[in-house]
């Protein structure tokens, strides 16, 4: 078995990942830093994707923007995949811990980042007849992460890889959930903080008048 640098691992897993994500686990190799890197990378490819792909291929109106959505769609997202997988697979018998999961899963993630940034780029010079290949490179960058996650996912909890499917869409649920509650509790903090707002604002004005 051959030893790499951080980044080597890396590339080991992206390129070979059967044998790849099960040398990172019993090497016990993998970077935080790295797995914080690929996330904040993933952030700014969407932000590219919707900011900067060539207007020919941009239904979005790029006047307008709001940061926050592209925020929840990849910060938010990787942290409830990463919550929800580790809580379901602790329930599963699964062997990995949740530092695993953040660095398997952002190791998975790289192919959509590198699709994406290059379709950004082709999309401003291509024209409307050549759409497949912003098409196609959507999807491949979409098929390859999706391949090395179940294989991420399947070398850090042990599981088979039906075990490791059924894990991954019980994950799934767990995210919506996750994410229902959040939204139900922001919402119910909003009330407080208003009905707070409303008392104060009473009181300071008889006090006034």
């Amino acid at each position: 078995m051959y030893e790499f640098t951080p980044i080597g691992w890396l590339k080991h897993c992206i390129f070979h990942p059967v044998e790849g994500f099960e040398d990172l686990r019993w090497k016990k190799q993998g970077s935080v830093r790295i797995s914080a890197v690929i996330v904040f990378l993933l952030f700014v490819a969407m932000v590219a994707d919707r900011q900067l792909t060539g207007f020919q291929f941009n239904s979005n109106y790029v006047k307008i923007f709001n940061v926050v959505p592209l925020i929840v769609q990849s910060v938010v997202y990787y942290i409830t995949w990463c919550i929800g997988n580790w809580s379901i697979c602790t329930l599963l018998e699964g062997e990995g811990t949740f530092k695993k999961i953040c660095i398997y899963s952002a190791y998975s993630l790289v192919p959509y980042i590198v699709c994406t940034l290059i379709r950004v780029l082709l999309s401003n010079f291509l024209v409307q007849e050549e759409a497949i290949w912003i098409a196609a490179l959507y999807y491949l960058g979409m098929g390859w992460s999706i391949v090395l996650m179940i294989q991420a996912m399947r070398a850090c909890h042990q599981y088979s890889f039906g075990k490791t499917l059924i894990s991954m869409l019980l994950t799934v649920a767990a995210m919506l959930l996750i994410l229902f509650l959040a939204i139900l509790l922001l919402s119910l903090f909003q009330q407080v903080y208003v009905f707070i707002y409303q008392i104060y604002t009473e009181i300071a004005y008889r006090i006034r008048g």
